[in-house]
């Protein structure tokens, strides 16, 4: 059976690197041999293998009529440490699958493997997609990661024009992906189709008071940065909170001098602020904007919100229904690469697989059903079947 191939070829990439968990940096010789492993597998489905500029690698079969706009589907090989086996992997080798599945077609199928998806080498994701799109960011080729290693060094040298090469873009892109949340697993639903990719802002904010003792400074009249950066926090979850879809985040905070024995003088913190339209990401922002007081605040990044194509999704919801399954819409609050293509003018869209362990990602504990896995097959491949038969 398809799902059993597509199951034990999730474990020989998931072996790839070393545990625990999956173990697969941006452009790492872990990522390199996990793109070996699928272009192996793509020749063997008779596809014909290309890899661009960037590293992204593409397996084609091509129809009838190769001059009309292709068709991509897939998704990304590269991992978090101690990642899942399915975030990832799963939309390739999906995609793969279904490819696998469709007889002579009209339109050319790609199914594609996206280089630095994650970013958490060097600290911005979709990278490859990026590229491919011309959505990079100056100076970005100059990013290193903790080793000094640059994004140019690990390309060797290949040129990588600020306009991306997308000069033949598909006429649509389909990505399958675990959900990454645990809304599906609470409707009882194994599919969803997404309906947009969040925008996300992360801000520094740096509140500052007055160093003293801990023991010999009375509590009236103290000046502690820290209470204010703690009072501040609890303001952040209540602004996200009272907005639909929006979420908020302080993962990140540093305490100056920190000492145990001396009253916070600075704290440094950053939010991550993420909502599925942009009207609403603009209130969360202001809301917090308005909570920070006489707090120091830097933008130090923002994305637009994607929605996903509307000709997409009603493929997916049809074939859904094909199949008399649930046909539930929801955001993806976290990024991927048909953000990308979606931002850059490709009709995109997403098919979610339900996610177990209450939503769990990011870790080796991710997981998603045999039987949820072969329904997303299903879909997939009919979803395509339509598109690379439209003329």
């Amino acid at each position: 059976m398809a799902v059993q191939r597509l199951l034990e070829r999730l474990e020989r990439i998931y072996s790839i690197g070393g545990g625990p968990g999956a173990n697969r940096p941006a452009y790492s010789a872990a990522e390199d041999q996990a793109h070996g492993l699928v272009a192996r597998w793509m020749r063997e489905a008779q596809l014909e293998i290309e890899a661009d500029r960037a590293g992204n690698l593409f397996g084609r079969r091509r129809g009838s009529r190769p001059g009309l706009p292709e068709i991509w589907t897939g998704s990304h090989l590269d991992s978090v440490p101690q990642g899942g086996r399915f975030d990832g992997p799963l939309g390739v080798l999906a995609g793969l699958e279904a490819v696998e599945r469709i007889g002579p077609q009209v339109r050319t199928l790609a199914v594609v493997a996206f280089r630095d998806e994650e970013g958490w080498r060097f600290g911005r994701g979709c990278f490859g997609s990026r590229a491919l799109c011309g959505l990079l960011e100056p100076g970005e080729l100059a990013t290193a990661d903790d080793n000094g290693i640059t994004l140019a060094e690990v390309l060797g040298g290949s040129d990588i024009p600020p306009r991306g090469w997308l000069e033949f873009p598909p006429a649509a892109y389909v990505e399958v992906h675990i959900e990454q949340g645990p809304v599906l697993e609470r409707l009882g639903a194994p599919l969803g189709v997404v309906r947009s990719i969040v925008g996300l802002a992360r801000l520094a904010v740096t509140f500052a008071g007055s160093p003293g003792h801990a023991g010999t400074t009375p509590m009236a009249g103290r000046d502690d940065a820290l209470c204010k950066a703690a009072a501040f926090v609890l303001e952040v979850r209540s602004a996200a909170a009272s907005l639909p879809g929006a979420v908020a985040t302080v993962g990140q905070l540093k305490v100056e001098p920190g000492a145990a024995n001396v009253i916070p003088a600075r704290v440094h913190l950053v939010v991550d602020a993420r909502a599925p339209e942009e009207a609403t990401l603009t209130s969360l922002l202001e809301a917090i904007h308005a909570r920070a007081e006489s707090a120091e605040i830097d933008l130090l990044r923002r994305t637009t919100a994607v929605p996903m194509a509307d000709s997409v999704r009603d493929l997916l919801r049809e074939a859904l229904a094909d199949l008399r399954l649930p046909t539930p819409e929801l955001h993806s609050g976290a990024g991927h690469d048909a953000g990308v293509l979606g931002a850059a003018g490709v009709p995109a869209g997403m098919l979610f697989v339900r996610s177990r362990n209450g939503g769990i990602s990011h870790s080796p504990d991710e997981r998603s059903d045999e039987t949820d896995i072969a329904l997303c097959i299903d879909v997939l491949a009919d979803s395509l079947r339509r598109l690379a038969m439209s003329p």
